[in-house]
């Protein structure tokens, strides 16, 4: 399922390009920071504080839109990095980061982050070129979000999700959200999204249990979306 990639920040990879010494600088200046599920590690129009790395647990990045509804656009998981956005660009938060579970993350302040990228300019550079990508991967997302029906963006999420999940951990395979942000993904109320679960349910593509969502039939879902040779 490659087109998977095309919704993936790869954010957790940019430390990648980083050389021993580099990677040994940047880590000097983490500091370790514990959330509970429900707390926000910024806020749209927030002053940008640092630059976070999820260590464990999940975030989700969203936008509030009209009746304080969350349009959630990514959910970072283990070793994703995020927040540089603002202070490269030196603006405010365009958007919010809230801990799905209790999540831990190394942090790094706004001014060592700035004294860093400008003692690793390999860092900086692989920042902005991850920036590239992640807005190719928006226009992806907002592509789905407008052009293809409910059924389509739910069994679409659902295989990226599940792929992205299962590579944290391979002994788990499925969706694990509340419905409320499973919706807020497919961009759809939780009523409707119930009706979406139970036609795939009933096409024999997913399974079902609480709250658990688990693509059985991938190569069903791959032609339902209509990208089957991608």
């Amino acid at each position: 399922m490659k087109f998977t990639s095309r919704f993936n920040f790869n954010s957790n990879k940019i430390y990648n390009k980083l050389s021993v010494s580099d990677l040994s600088l940047v880590k000097e200046r983490q500091e370790l920071i514990k959330f509970k599920a429900g707390d926000k590690l910024f806020y749209e129009e927030g002053i940008p504080t640092g630059m976070f790395q999820l260590i464990s647990g999940k975030v989700k990045k969203y936008k509030t839109i009209f009746n304080d509804q969350q349009q959630i656009f990514y959910i970072y998981t283990k070793d994703d990095l995020f927040g540089y956005h603002a202070l490269l660009s030196n603006e405010r938060y365009q958007d919010s980061c809230e801990a799905l579970e209790d999540v831990v993350v190394n942090f790094i302040s706004r001014d060592n982050f700035i004294d860093i990228i400008k003692s690793i300019p390999t860092l900086k550079d692989a920042l902005l070129f991850n920036m590239a990508h992640e807005f190719g991967v928006l226009a992806n997302i907002i592509g789905v979000l407008s052009q293809k029906s409910q059924n389509v963006r739910l069994a679409l999420f659902l295989v990226v999700l599940q792929k992205r999940f299962s590579a944290i951990n391979p002994d788990f395979m499925g969706v694990d959200l509340t419905r409320e942000d499973l919706a807020n993904i497919v961009g759809t109320s939780r009523e409707s999204l119930s009706r979406s679960i139970n036609f795939l349910k009933k096409e024999k593509l997913i399974s079902v249990n609480k709250r658990l969502i688990t693509v059985t039939n991938v190569k069903g879902i791959e032609k339902f979306i209509g990208l089957k040779n991608s």
